[in-house]
């Protein structure tokens, strides 16, 4: 499903405009985004999962082209963990 997708499905389903369905969403992935930029960031939607933010450690890889060693760097990322509610629904 795309954003266009999405944002159709939810005018539809809360019967209002397209256009303020996209606002919505917008400011749901601006406020989720925001959380997790905070030093200990997570999002936990009961029922439906938790984002949290997580911190992956400098490691060695190759390059898949030439197999020679390199270092790959440390970083965030973020990780879904599906609630309950997700998880009987699928």
């Amino acid at each position: 499903m795309t954003k266009a997708e999405l944002i159709d499905k939810m005018a539809k389903d809360a019967k209002v405009s397209k256009v303020a369905a996209g606002k919505v969403l917008d400011s749901f992935m601006s406020n989720v985004t925001k959380a997790l930029k905070k030093k200990n960031g997570k999002v936990t939607l009961v029922g439906f999962g938790t984002f949290q933010k997580t911190r992956q450690k400098a490691r060695k890889g190759r390059n898949p082209q030439t197999g020679a060693p390199i270092k790959i760097k440390a970083k965030n990322v973020v990780k879904f963990k599906a609630g309950k509610g997700l998880k009987a629904a699928i």
